[in-house]
């Protein structure tokens, strides 16, 4: 096996870095958040470079983008993640050759990829993609739509909830940054007081992922910091 592109195995170490003090920093328990490299518009090579540097969970945005990367390590222990919009005829695919997926924000995508899960596969993951920002243009249900959402997935046989994901609006502040997550974390202790078993909250990328953790972030999504920019 060839030895892993250099430039990204140190910006690999370098953000996982980052989490570990953020974890010291704000009282988490130690490696107790994980990083999914965003790996949409970036060729194979590059996800190798990560995958040989110890990588083992990418996020994808585009179906189609994802199959061929997908393909070329199908004998991997890779842990594939769709972070991008999913449109109802198109859950065939997500559902039989992704293990996660973080944009549910309507009960009839959660249906069809239980219906379309393949028996042989564990259950999908999924988040519930939250609009924690209200923003007329983003994707995600409202924080009111929530509870409802959770309650028409969480017994699906196909699929397994797992908790909560959010692209808060971009900001530079902190304050501001922290006031965003800790909205979608207190959505998700409300779930848990439900009943509802989550472990999961998504969110934070390599702007916020600071304030992410500090709100309880598990999964932090970054992508250029790994692997420089992307390919339009």
């Amino acid at each position: 096996m060839n030895a892993p592109n250099p430039d990204i195995a140190t910006n690999l170490e370098r953000v996982i870095e980052r989490i570990r003090s953020a974890e010291v920093a704000y009282g988490r328990t130690p490696n107790s958040v994980s990083l999914l490299a965003v790996s949409k518009r970036q060729p194979v090579e590059a996800i190798r470079a990560a995958y040989q540097a110890g990588q083992l969970a990418f996020g994808e945005n585009y179906l189609q983008e994802a199959a061929e990367k997908q393909s070329t390590f199908a004998s991997s222990d890779i842990e594939w993640h769709l972070v991008g919009s999913l449109q109802s005829n198109k859950t065939r695919a997500a559902a039989t050759t992704f293990d996660w997926v973080h944009t549910i924000d309507r009960a009839k995508i959660a249906q069809r990829l239980s219906d379309q899960r393949p028996d042989a596969l564990p259950p999908i993951n999924i988040c519930l993609q939250v609009n924690i920002s209200e923003e007329t243009q983003k994707a995600g249900c409202s924080p009111e739509e929530v509870l409802p959402l959770a309650a028409a997935t969480a017994d699906l046989p196909g699929v397994r909830l797992r908790g909560l994901m959010a692209i808060p609006e971009p900001s530079t502040d902190c304050t501001e940054q922290r006031r965003s997550f800790a909205k979608l974390r207190k959505l998700y202790e409300q779930l848990q007081d439900e009943g509802f078993r989550m472990d999961t909250l998504s969110m934070g990328m390599s702007l916020d992922l600071d304030a992410a953790i500090a709100e309880g972030a598990n999964y932090v999504r970054v992508g250029t910091a790994i692997f420089g920019p992307r390919n339009n």
